[in-house]
């Protein structure tokens, strides 16, 4: 068959498609929700990180550049992800997951360092960050394992644990770099997919309970963390020293109040708010936008959540098992991740170094939520499509669509 004539009944088939059930052949809803938030995370980043760029760089613009830059390298990802059959994901989800090892060893071989932590790794004029990737393909790797070993996760104890060592020996990689927040978000997503896939409840229980012990066990033996916990819990006690971070935070968020200051008006990102454009980028979007803002993004947010879980529950009602484990953890990926975020940023939660998605500054953040999201659009063209190809058929033996 030629181009053309292949290109023609993609064509016919769309149009079938859009009669019969008067649809696009993928969900604009989940483009256009990424973009709003890459566009307010574009402005945002800009307005906070104006004081820092001028005084590292003579060039209050710098890290809008750049962030800019990492937008535009993330839609190109996309739009190569878009091209992946989900076929390819699920028998190449092995070999993502060897990948995703060998970057973690390398970080801690070969890594850079900066303010104590391992966890970036120079290749040329590109930056890794190897736990970014590490979540996307374990959770890849975690879709397939449940398709393949679906009866022996939920009637036996074996089948239930081979999963979780795996993710204990990322979590021993990534904590050696030292990176608790990203062991939590994928222990979270991990826990969330087995109990959605059907666990036992005494199985998923227990392993809540034992993540919780081993967190509690972490934070203790180290004293760093330690002094997070007893800065969350009273971060007044020390303003000036372990709690100084979030009480600037809390600043930035009474000073928003419901309309905020204005954009580009923050008196905290001055750089009394240390990180404000990473990893408290919501406190600088409360103060300058407000209450307002803050729930317009949080919308977004959860509205990105909802139709990939929605997504994913269409996929296993059709059959497609791999897809719809791989939507619900992307949907719990991105939901735990916004609430450790912002929970962290607005004083509810311990300080935990993760991206808001889609918002952030940071670069490997930003093409890793975007390639999945791309994933999702993914998903649902695949559906949309085994529903034409079952209208074609129903049509081809004179049935009703």
């Amino acid at each position: 068959m030629s181009v053309s004539t292949s290109a023609n009944h993609l064509q016919r088939l769309f149009q079938l498609r859009h009669n019969a059930q008067g649809k696009r052949p993928y969900d604009i809803g989940f483009l256009l929700i990424a973009l709003a938030l890459m566009s307010i995370g574009l402005m945002v980043v800009t307005s906070a990180s104006m004081p820092a760029a001028d005084r590292l760089f003579d060039n209050p613009f710098h890290f809008a550049i750049r962030h800019g830059i990492y937008l535009l390298l993330a839609m190109v990802a996309a739009l190569v992800t878009l091209q992946l059959p989900m076929r390819w994901w699920q028998s190449s989800n092995v070999y993502l997951l060897l990948l995703s090892l060998l970057l973690l060893v390398a970080v801690l071989v070969a890594g850079r360092t900066v303010n104590g932590a391992t966890r970036w790794l120079a290749i040329g004029p590109l930056t890794i960050q190897a736990a970014e990737p590490a979540k996307l393909f374990f959770f890849c790797y975690l879709a397939g394992y449940l398709v393949r070993r679906y009866e022996e996760v939920t009637e036996n104890l074996k089948g239930f644990i081979k999963p979780l060592a795996v993710l204990f020996l990322l979590a021993l990689l990534l904590l050696m770099q030292p990176d608790l927040g990203t062991v939590v978000v994928m222990f979270a997503t991990t826990v969330g997919l087995l109990f959605l896939a059907g666990a036992k409840l005494w199985q998923f229980f227990g392993l809540l309970l034992s993540g919780l012990c081993a967190v509690v066990a972490l934070i203790m033996f180290e004293e760093y963390r330690l002094r997070r916990i007893t800065a969350f819990l009273d971060p007044w006690a020390d303003p000036f020293g372990s709690g100084y971070q979030l009480t600037q935070s809390l600043m930035a968020y009474g000073r928003g109040h419901v309309f905020g200051q204005g954009l580009g008006n923050s008196l905290q990102k001055l750089e009394y708010l240390p990180e404000a454009h990473t990893d408290f980028i919501m406190a600088i979007l409360a103060e300058e936008l407000g209450f307002v803002g803050v729930c317009a993004v949080l919308a977004l947010l959860m509205m990105l959540v909802l139709k990939a879980l929605k997504l994913g529950n269409l996929a296993l009602q059709q059959e497609r098992p791999f897809e719809g484990y791989l939507a619900h953890s992307i949907g719990i990926w991105f939901a735990f991740q916004t609430t450790v975020n912002v929970g962290a940023s607005a004083g509810m939660l311990p300080t935990k170094g993760l991206t808001l998605p889609l918002v952030s500054y940071g670069g490997n953040s930003i093409i890793l939520m975007s390639v999945a999201v791309a994933i999702l659009v993914r998903i649902d063209f695949e559906l949309r499509m085994d529903g034409v190809q079952a209208i074609s058929d129903d049509k081809k033996r004179g049935g009703r669509p």
